[in-house]
């Protein structure tokens, strides 16, 4: 049985309760490896190692985390098949669907993000003698990725390509359902050379992790795709400490 990890601080480490969840192949109804049981502590290790990797990855020259971001989508794409085999194994849908649908999606997702920040333009608006409006893009600090179980890697990687591309870290949850494809991407991580507490990714239950990512202060922008009661849930939470949300809900 494989043990999946956390990823935090550039390494893969075991949750600090030292407990993990049955992940079951929903294709026979049997457990076939074990998610971390994260908690609070987990979320509070990886937004320090966030913090502590954001001014450098802030100040890196938008052609170098690009060049890392393409790095990630080509290491993605040389396994594509083991990634589509462990998305159909963790989530049910045909192998033949996630090969041509849910991997490449990922692959262009770090790929559209990591070019684009190359070639955007900020417009500006004279104010006649007094002055000139324009528009200053800069990261906002650490922000907090929440995906759902029905398209794991796809929607994952669409929340957390943007945020670093544009210079800022990440705290993400995936899916408690189908989180082997999110281990994954932590291996490629590392493989790529990812500076280390850029990208963390903690796995575990939403009314733990998922609540900690919510109430942290130092999470400055929140992204969740999900059920409708739970959004509502992060945004009674989160509004308040007014965080920037990305809200996508049904069901």
């Amino acid at each position: 049985m494989k043990f999946i990890q956390n990823y935090i601080g550039g390494e893969l480490l075991p949750p600090d309760s030292g407990k993990y969840l049955d992940n079951i192949d929903p294709s026979r109804g049997k457990v076939y490896s074990y998610i971390p049981d994260s908690e609070k502590s987990d979320i509070d290790k990886a937004v320090l190692a966030a913090e502590k990797a954001f001014p450098a990855w802030a100040n890196t020259p938008k052609e170098e985390r690009s060049d890392l971001m393409l790095k990630i989508a080509s290491l993605i794409e040389a396994r594509l098949p083991e990634f589509a085999e462990a998305e159909s194994l963790d989530n049910g849908k045909p192998v033949s669907l996630a090969s041509h649908v849910d991997i490449p999606r990922a692959v262009s997702n770090f790929k559209f993000f990591a070019t684009a920040i190359l070639h955007f333009a900020s417009e500006s608006h004279s104010m006649e003698n007094l002055g000139i409006n324009y528009t200053l893009r800069k990261p906002i600090g650490i922000v907090g990725c929440i995906s759902p179980w029905n398209l794991p890697l796809y929607l994952f990687t669409w929340k957390i390509a943007p945020a670093l591309a544009a210079g800022n870290c990440v705290v993400a949850k995936p899916s408690e359902i189908t989180p082997m494809t999110a281990f994954l991407l932590s291996e490629i991580c590392i493989e790529a050379g990812l500076p280390a507490g850029v990208l963390n990714i903690v796995h575990g239950l939403g009314q733990k992790v998922g609540d900690a990512i919510s109430r942290d202060p130092k999470i400055k922008a929140i992204s969740f795709t999900g059920g409708t009661q739970t959004g509502e849930t992060i945004a009674k939470i989160a509004a308040p400490m007014f965080k920037k949300l990305s809200l996508e809900l049904g069901g």
